[in-house]
């Protein structure tokens, strides 16, 4: 339909240009002022160069829509002969699948109200992906076996957000913790919990910065104020 069209348009272009055309000629032919002449035939060759320039401008249309609409249609039919469904005891997979595994990009649906959609290698979720947890929480970044590997986000249903790294499925690495509060820790993960050296903002513009263990501040730490006073505070 769209190749008809852009057909049709050029065609009736063209048709009316090729009607001025033939008029112009024939006033020239009645006229005898050198002038009139030189004019009507220099608006003459302007109008062919139009008839030729809209062609070309047609012709690559024409191409680009087909190679598009080819495209297009290749992709589509690809996604129909090789999108499948696998059934498992706990969920079932929809996606692509190679030698009988889900392999490239699928969506896992588990019995438990748990989510993945993704990438996939050899019937394992590995690559970049978002899984949606039952209880609302969400984890997008990088899976490797299974697991939450690599860079990633996690959103938490009470509006808690982990930034950073994750390794074996936990935070590992270093990260910046959001606190629904307005408070953020930026600072290094062991374990699933605050290991390492980091720092603590405080939504007022406070932050506290010294040594992690297990979760919990060890050691001296100095809190800065947001006007610039600080004192130290040790940790056991």
């Amino acid at each position: 339909n769209l190749f008809k069209l852009n057909n049709k348009l050029y065609s009736n272009n063209n048709n009316i240009l090729l009607e001025i055309i033939n008029d112009l000629q024939q006033l020239m032919n009645y006229s005898k002022d050198n002038i009139i002449i030189k004019k009507l035939g220099e608006t003459i060759n302007k109008m062919n160069y139009i008839i030729n320039e809209n062609k070309k401008y047609l012709e690559f249309i024409i191409t680009d829509t087909t190679s598009l609409y080819n495209k297009l249609f290749k992709e589509s039919n690809e996604f129909k002969i090789n999108n499948q469904e696998l059934k498992y005891k706990n969920g079932k997979y929809i996606g692509l699948v190679i030698n009988g595994l889900p392999e490239g990009k699928g969506i896992w649906y588990g019995k438990n109200g748990d989510r993945y959609e993704g990438d996939w290698k050899k019937g394992l979720v590995e690559g970049k992906g978002i899984k949606y947890f039952k209880n609302g929480d969400r984890y997008e970044g990088d899976f490797k076996n299974d697991l939450k590997e690599g860079k990633g986000i996690f959103y938490f249903t009470n509006g808690d957000r982990y930034e950073g790294d994750f390794r074996n499925d936990i935070k590992e690495g270093k990260g910046i913790y959001y606190y629904n509060k307005g408070d953020r820790y930026e600072g290094e993960y062991k374990n699933g919990k605050k290991e390492g050296k980091g720092i603590y903002f405080y939504y007022n513009g406070d932050r506290k910065i010294g040594d992690y263990f297990n979760g919990k501040p060890i050691g001296k730490h100095m809190k800065i104020t947001k006007n610039g006073d600080f004192k130290i505070k040790n940790y056991s």
